[in-house]
């Protein structure tokens, strides 16, 4: 078993510093890195099945590829305007980017020396990556008829000199730098300097034919076959040196929403200008030549180089982890989603839910129901209309073909998709479209202001009134990320949400004017104060001696009212534990300012991804699901939703999934006051709360049998 990452005497240095900037608050962005640190300890972690362990490496990267192109890009603008303010945890754009920079580095040698080592282990469990110049006489055959066949027709030598400027080189695409001379020309002469792009539509890792008695899968890399027969694209030159590099740009959108016309037409345009982003980070192949370096250097202007010991951009080994066959022992057992026992027996969920509200815990209970639940509002002859928001959907998502079945046959269908959810514009745009043509109303949401709120509300109508019911959950109407994330959705026909629900849509779709909700909060009206609202009235109960608890499940919390609003409920004597995954901004533990938070994090085999908010009121016990983080985004730039959960017995469902997290002994770390993490230990039984989940919905059966 791993343990948890400690500090070293360079980290203890930068906490002092830290400490200096601001005792109050961590950095989000530093934050965010001490939560890709704790990626890489699963694929660190010896107990994690190998298969798994080459997954969270290629998280690690992806997770990585995103924060630069996002968050450090946003510095970096700042930067290039000459701002110079200091963020409320203390730190300018250029402070900041130096110590992400800093930090990020020694994360990435650590992540290759991992690499190493797993790859050393895929090697003992017959899993091979090798190099062309071990490869026996007939599989240099077969690869070279490959990379004749299959490789060499769609490379593409690009040469830069004084003709042909530098070409377009793409964000996060492998590419290798070549330098060469002409045959006969003198060896000490400036050399030629050419680039050629690693086909991004080909597999990065090609299957090598079987050795002779040997069980063994090997592969080779694509661009490790390119490299052997780079002379193919140059003839009469001399290659020198072939290494790789990768760029990766800003990618994050910069939209005039006021001025569109058409927002699909504007987000279109500024996909394409993603391509040329400004260079946020260049990752080079270890060893390269120095005057490859310059010349890149010289083209992209960055400063920020990280050289790779080992292949750049190892996120293929995901398809790798997923695609291998007869490897199963180096994997998890495969988990049998169940379904909600409430709907076992019955096609009949509106009859189900006029009962009594259902509650599922994904990816434990099989997201098919919310996909059957579209689906049986869209052939229902009594469904009248279909409302819902679409965030992210799957590739060929069954919800977005059920709900284009429904708009063909008469119903009213609206569609809330939300063009801007980042590295999704593209197919959400293709749904968009779809969605048009079959009739759907389509709504790109307001102004500004991105749909984060998950919710599906059907219309049916029965006798002689219309009843209303609703699907509220955490998580997007995914059905792939469904499998892999662990979040709730609640269903329900209470009249009282349906209102709201209606009330939502009509908001977003029309000019009504903000809504008195009676159950929902919603940001950004007033999500925010009715979090204040919630956290100020446990304080009171604190202060007269009643039970006074606040328990939060979230992916990050960064909002510095939240904050705050957290420590003085803390000083006023409430018990606050929180669940956090991601970034934490809040420093616990600290006396006179929070000694009464705890917050924990658990990375495991699932993304922890729900949102549940648990308030003790006096005893009585509120709880909420929302698709919000505590971040000023959600509070602020998005509409996101916040719902009760009013029944008694999915109300001691959602405390129940709180208090397993709360128990977990084995993937959970506990955040210092000091900003680092460390895994929670104890003499009891080990608790992986992960596992402990399945048992839930056994726990659910029995409390409905009774």
């Amino acid at each position: 078993m791993s343990i948890a990452r400690e500090p070293d005497l360079k980290d203890v240095k930068e906490l002092k510093e830290q400490k200096e900037i601001s005792t109050k608050y961590l950095n989000r962005d530093l934050s965010w890195i001490e939560f890709n640190w704790r990626v890489l300890e699963e694929a660190q972690d010896p107990s994690t099945p190998l298969l798994e362990r080459v997954k969270f490496l290629a998280i690690v990267s992806s997770n990585l590829d995103e924060f630069m192109s996002v968050r450090v890009a946003g510095l970096k603008d700042q930067l290039k305007a000459g701002y110079t303010k200091k963020d409320f945890t203390g730190y300018t754009p250029a402070g900041l980017i130096k110590r992400i920079m800093k930090r990020t580095s020694k994360m990435v040698n650590e992540q290759y020396k991992t690499y190493r080592e797993v790859t050393r282990l895929l090697t003992k469990e017959g899993i091979v990556f090798t190099e062309y110049e071990d490869l026996n006489t007939t599989q240099k055959k077969a690869m070279d008829a490959y990379y004749h066949d299959i490789i060499f027709p769609v490379l593409t030598p690009m040469a830069v000199d004084q003709s042909r400027p530098f070409p377009l080189v793409h964000n996060h695409s492998v590419y290798l730098a070549v330098l060469l001379v002409r045959e006969g020309d003198d060896p000490e002469d400036e050399p030629y300097f050419a680039i050629v792009q690693v086909p991004s539509n080909l597999s990065r890792y090609i299957p090598v034919p079987t050795r002779p008695n040997s069980k063994k899968q090997e592969f080779i890399l694509l661009e490790e076959l390119m490299e052997h027969h780079i002379q193919s694209l140059f003839s009469g030159y001399i290659p020198l040196s072939v290494h790789g590099f990768r760029v990766t740009r800003n990618a994050d959108l910069t939209l005039n929403e006021e001025g569109a016309e058409d927002l699909l037409e504007e987000i279109e345009k500024e996909l394409r200008r993603r391509r040329w982003g400004a260079p946020v980070r260049l990752e080079v192949q270890e060893g390269i030549h120095p005057y490859a370096l310059a010349q890149l250097q010289d083209e992209f202007e960055i400063e920020e180089i990280f050289e790779i010991d080992g292949p750049l951009d190892i996120t293929y080994f995901m398809k790798l982890a997923n695609t291998l066959n007869g490897f199963d022992h180096l994997r998890y057992p495969r988990v049998n989603a169940k379904y909600p026992v409430e709907f076992e027996d019955t096609s009949d969920f509106f009859d189900v839910l006029k009962q009594r509200d259902v509650l599922v815990h994904h990816p434990y209970e099989s997201f098919d129901a919310v996909t059957d639940f579209i689906v049986n509002a869209a052939y229902d002859p009594k469904v009248l209309a279909i409302k819902m928001t679409l965030y992210r959907a799957s590739g060929n998502s069954p919800i977005i073909q059920a709900l284009a079945r429904a708009a063909e046959s008469g119903k009213q269908v609206t569609v809330v998709v939300e063009l801007k959810a980042r590295f999704d514009e593209e197919r959400n745009i293709a749904w968009a479209r779809m969605l048009e043509k079959s009739g759907c109303h389509v709504v790109y949401g307001l102004v500004g202001l991105k749909t984060h709120a998950k919710i599906t509300l059907v219309v049916r109508q029965e006798e002689n009134t219309l009843r209303r019911y609703v699907h509220v959950g955490t998580g997007n109407y995914n059905d792939i990320t469904a499998r892999l994330y662990t979040d709730v959705g609640l269903f329900t026909s209470n009249s009282v949400i349906g209102e709201d629900a209606s009330a939502l849509f009509n908001e977003i779709t029309g000019y009504s004017a903000p809504h008195d909700w009676q159950s929902f909060a919603v940001a950004p009206t007033d999500l925010k104060d009715k979090l204040f609202e919630l956290i100020a009235r446990e304080a009171e109960h604190a202060r007269a001696g009643r039970p006074a608890k606040i328990v939060a499940k979230m992916n990050s919390i960064s909002n510095q009212e939240v904050v705050d609003a957290l420590y003085a409920a803390s000083q006023a004597g409430v018990k606050i534990e929180l669940i956090v995954r991601g970034v934490c901004c809040l420093r616990p533990g600290v006396p006179g300012l929070s000694e009464n938070i705890t917050v924990r994090s658990i990375v495991d085999r699932f993304l922890e991804h729900s949102r549940i908010y648990y308030f003790q009121n006096g005893g009585l016990d509120d709880v909420y699901l929302s698709s919000a983080d505590w971040m000023t985004r959600n509070l602020t730039r998005r509409i996101e939703l916040m719902c009760p959960v009013t029944d008694p017995q999915m109300n001691k469902l959602m405390i129940s999934i709180l208090s397993v997290s709360l128990h977990d002994n084995v993937k959970a770390r506990e955040l210092m006051p000091n900003g680092m993490y460390t895994r929670i230990k104890n003499e009891l039984t080990p608790y992986r709360s992960q596992f402990e989940a399945m048992k839930i919905t056994s726990w659910k059966k029995l409390r409905l049998e009774s």
